[in-house]
């Protein structure tokens, strides 16, 4: 079996005074500015003084690269990623058109960080705070051996930095990126630039990433992060058959569900996330954690207070062989981070930020916005090792068929890849009404596909 996962990341500059008309593809839609529309205009500010920034100090001081790999600094940042992660998951709504949710914090925290370096005095603290709650001295260092270390994995990284021709940005911004995040500048010609920049990046896998730019755009920070992994233990497709994914009590959608009969899962009921929480392995060191609760919805906010990812890989038993089904699906998700970043309180970064780290002249973020996509079927993987596993006579199994969260897993680090809430693995199927009691599974009648209620948030009824 194989699953496929890519994250695109791109945050756009412009002059004061745009309008929300000229952001590329919002989604929502925001309303516009008040105000009248004002070229922008950007000094030649490549050898101006930079105001003082304490972080960027911190990071220039001996020790600082040292510091980045020791095992304390890896830790803190992968707990800092993973809860940037889960308060973006928290304040992010679903809708009828996209019941599930599907984010990458790495790709979230590597364009916020790029924007904290040229950022100063109250944004960059204010981005820091949010990035790592101030528990690392050396975070873009630290951050920066992390990606390294990622690259030898079946993830792949790329970062770019475009610029408008005539906009010359503060060579220190422009050093320290291509050195902490290796994203080289190169001149913002026109729209076909950007999505063959994509494509590549992508193998190739998203040609057409952009419809339109914004005319007054100056600067655009962009990253994808893609993983094609194959899982140690495959599901054969002869096996593969229609079942029922119960998206709540009262309602069930029709899915392609794989099946392993006797599938080696690590499986750990834990009482205390009310879940049933499964570890499905890759072969290059990255785990797909799968956290089922019981009550058949994912509450985000109660999961983010007790989630921990440390106790649970400590916890998790070794490998059974078991009767295994998982569904098998092909998502996207895509979204506008306005509304959640100023939720979260970023609101400052696109009414007044301090990016003089970038530029003399007057700059706002004019968007940020995130896509992602995620497959899983069975095709090109072949079994692991065949190794003799033990069949308990109580024969267990796990049914991955009601709401779940994942998480796409580092095992050495465990720093989270993707985060993600799986309500409906097959939105485009008519949503269906269970039938009597007696057969859980029945499907009786179609209902209305806009059928509300479904976010991931609250107790069943």
């Amino acid at each position: 079996m194989k699953i496929h996962l890519l994250a695109l990341m791109w945050i756009c500059l412009c002059g004061e005074g745009l309008t929300q008309s000229e952001i590329p593809d919002p989604n929502p839609p925001l309303p516009p500015t008040a105000g009248p529309t004002l070229e922008p205009h950007f000094p030649d500010a490549a050898n101006t003084d930079v105001p003082n920034r304490a972080s960027s100090d911190e990071e220039t001081e001996e020790g600082c690269e040292s510091l980045g790999h020791s095992p304390q600094s890896k830790e803190a940042l992968a707990k800092a990623i993973l809860r940037l992660g889960m308060r973006v998951l928290e304040n992010l709504k679903t809708t009828p058109e996209q019941p599930n949710v599907i984010v990458s914090p790495l790709s979230i925290s590597l364009a916020l960080s790029q924007l904290a370096l040229g950022s100063v005095n109250e944004t960059e603290e204010l981005l820091m705070r949010h990035l790592h709650d101030n528990t690392l001295a050396c975070y873009h260092q630290s951050l920066h051996n992390l990606l390294a270390q990622l690259k030898d994995s079946d993830l792949q990284l790329a970062t770019r930095i475009f610029l408008k021709p005539g906009f010359q940005p503060r060579s220190e911004f422009i050093q320290e990126s291509l050195r902490m995040y290796d994203s080289e500048p190169v001149p913002l010609e026109g729209l076909k630039e950007v999505n063959e920049w994509v494509k590549k990046a992508t193998n190739g896998f998203m040609s057409e990433f952009l419809s339109s730019l914004p005319p007054n755009l100056v600067l655009m920070l962009i990253n994808a992060v893609h993983f094609k992994g194959e899982w140690r233990n495959r599901f054969d497709s002869r096996f593969t058959s229609r079942g029922a994914f119960h998206i709540d009590e009262n309602h069930i959608v029709d899915v392609d569900m794989m099946e392993g009969a006797k599938h080696p899962l690590s499986l750990l009921s834990d009482y205390d996330l009310e879940a049933q929480v499964a570890r499905f392995p890759f072969r290059k060191m990255m785990s797909l954690l799968v956290v089922m609760p019981t009550s058949g919805h994912v509450n985000i906010s109660t999961l983010a207070a007790k989630l921990n990812i440390s106790d649970l890989y400590d916890r998790l038993p070794k490998e059974r062989a078991m009767q295994v089904k998982l569904p098998k699906f092909k998502l996207q998700y895509t979204q506008e981070l306005q509304e959640t970043l100023t939720s979260m309180g970023l609101g400052e970064l696109f009414v007044g930020p301090n990016l003089a780290g970038i530029s003399e002249g007057p700059l706002l973020v004019s968007s940020v916005h995130h896509r992602t996509s995620m497959e899983i079927n069975e095709e090109g993987a072949e079994a692991a090792a065949a190794s003799s596993v033990g069949v308990s006579r109580s024969n267990p199994s796990f049914n991955l068929n009601q709401p779940f969260f994942f998480a796409l897993m580092d095992d050495m680090t465990q720093a989270p890849i993707f985060l993600g809430v799986i309500t409906n693995p097959n939105p485009e199927a008519p949503v269906l009404q269970k039938g009597g009691s007696g057969n859980k599974d029945k499907f009786e009648y179609p209902i209305d596909k806009n059928l509300g209620g479904l976010s991931f948030g609250g107790p069943p009824k």
